[in-house]
């Protein structure tokens, strides 16, 4: 691989190349809308107090609606087929990819959340009791089957769009 600055000038720039990419494209795009909607979401349902809140549900916050994680991994599976074609080896790939993400946004995270949130009531109870101080465990927020399908749809449709617009 050429060195950066050692480029043809005639060529695209290195570090654009990715955006001509229909899979990079169809990901990015699927990521940034997800989050997006989600902070939208967020901010019309008046569960962001702040700036500071709508911003790190944009940038950094998981779980809610929709699934960014399955929107990425539909999306990049779905550019795949179109850009590989659907018995190729990325296709295959980025299809148990897209299972595995799915699935642990559905199940394991989900899971862990709801378990770090019985945790938290309960160690907050008991602290209170025997007049302990209590540090909250991290509340991992999964998805439920309906912010998964959205995502997954959404993932789908931005992915259409791109490979085919």
């Amino acid at each position: 691989m050429p060195e950066i600055g050692s480029m043809d000038p005639t060529r695209m720039p290195f570090l654009a190349a990715p955006i001509r990419n229909p899979l990079f494209l169809s990901a990015a795009l699927s990521l940034f809308t997800a989050q997006f909607a989600k902070a939208l979401i967020s901010l019309l349902g008046s569960r962001a107090r702040s700036f500071r809140d709508v911003m790190a549900t944009l940038l950094w916050r998981t779980g809610g609606m929709p699934s960014s994680h399955s929107a990425l991994a539909v999306s990049i599976s779905t550019a795949a087929a179109f850009n590989s074609g659907p018995s190729s080896d990325l296709f295959a790939l980025s299809v148990f990819f897209s299972l595995v993400v799915i699935r642990d946004a559905l199940g394991v995270r989900r899971s862990a959340g709801v378990q770090a949130k019985a945790l938290n009531t309960l160690g907050s109870r008991v602290g209170k009791r025997l007049h302990i101080a209590f540090k909250p465990v991290k509340e991992i927020h999964g998805h439920t089957l309906p912010q998964v399908i959205v995502g997954s749809l959404l993932g789908f449709f931005i992915a259409l769009a791109v490979c085919t617009l």
